[in-house]
């Protein structure tokens, strides 16, 4: 397919059905066609290619990709949108990580329909939102239509590619943009650097790190209200607290404490498993 459109993976699960409902909505927003995928590790078996499907045992039957895939469509069936949808085959993620480098943005579900009892997210979802190309929301249940889109800033680099795809949503959605900086207390370890420490010079030096990050994106889309927040939790903790009131929650793959060769950040990860609302991870 060619052009620009938004790519949501459907497994028929409950968790893909409500990502077609998330990836409609943001392909309304930008104008953008939806494309179905579906990924079948199987698709090319000779059992499956070779199937005559005018025989008794097959005749009127559709087989699970199929039924995935008319399930999304009739999902999206009043979608304003041009809505189109496929089997691919071969392995979720990797199909997934690959077709996300033609596409706007990807949309996955939280869990897989093979996903275990008590198990928070998904491993392809973990996967994509890790490797993919292109931003990658996944949904947290019934995605909230209120509430301001919430992203995590720390200082580093990093920050940019989200500040920016934060500020495009609000923009979008006519929201409220509330931008979250956390850190942790100076250690005093000695009486001299007790004597030293001025709290209010910290508080103010990290008020400067969120204005700075945000200046550039503040003067490009001057209509977004934007609301910071600092704080000395840690930042896991007070994302996921925050989401409970956001519609949507942007975050850096990987932010300035993570490790050698880890493609997602250990905030961004624990935030996928717990927050309130959709969470976009945008490398």
């Amino acid at each position: 397919m060619t052009g620009r459109h938004i790519l949501v993976g459907v497994d028929g699960s409950d968790c893909s059905l409500i990502a077609v409902d998330l990836a409609v909505h943001e392909a309304t927003l930008r104008g953008r066609p939806v494309r179905i995928v579906h990924c079948d590790p199987w698709a090319n078996h000779p059992a499956w290619v070779n199937n005559d499907p005018a025989s008794e045992l097959t005749a009127g039957l559709l087989s699970e990709p199929q039924q995935a895939i008319q399930a999304a469509i009739n999902r999206a069936a009043a979608a304003q949108v041009t809505v189109t949808a496929e089997v691919l085959a071969g392995d979720p993620a990797t199909v997934l990580i690959r077709e996300s480098a033609h596409s706007d943005l990807l949309v996955l579900g939280h869990r897989g329909r093979e996903g275990f009892s008590g198990l928070l997210l998904g491993s392809v979802a973990i996967k994509v939102a890790a490797h993919a190309t292109c931003p990658v929301i996944i949904t947290r249940g019934v995605a909230p239509v209120t509430g301001d889109i919430l992203v995590g800033v720390d200082g580093s680099a990093a920050d940019d590619a989200p500040l920016g795809f934060a500020f495009h949503e609000a923009s979008l959605r006519g929201a409220d943009l509330r931008a979250v900086h956390a850190w942790q207390r100076t250690h005093l370890s000695t009486p001299e650097l007790l004597f030293r420490y001025d709290p209010e010079t910290e508080d103010a030096a990290h008020a400067r790190i969120l204005m700075d990050a945000a200046l550039t994106w503040s003067h490009k889309y001057p209509t977004v209200t934007m609301h910071r927040d600092l704080t000395t939790d840690r930042s896991a903790d007070a994302i996921v607290g925050a989401s409970a009131k956001a519609q949507l929650v942007v975050l850096g793959a990987r932010g300035r404490a993570h490790l050698p060769g880890r493609r997602l950040g250990s905030v961004s990860h624990a935030v996928l498993h717990h927050a309130a609302c959709p969470v976009a991870v945008v490398r």
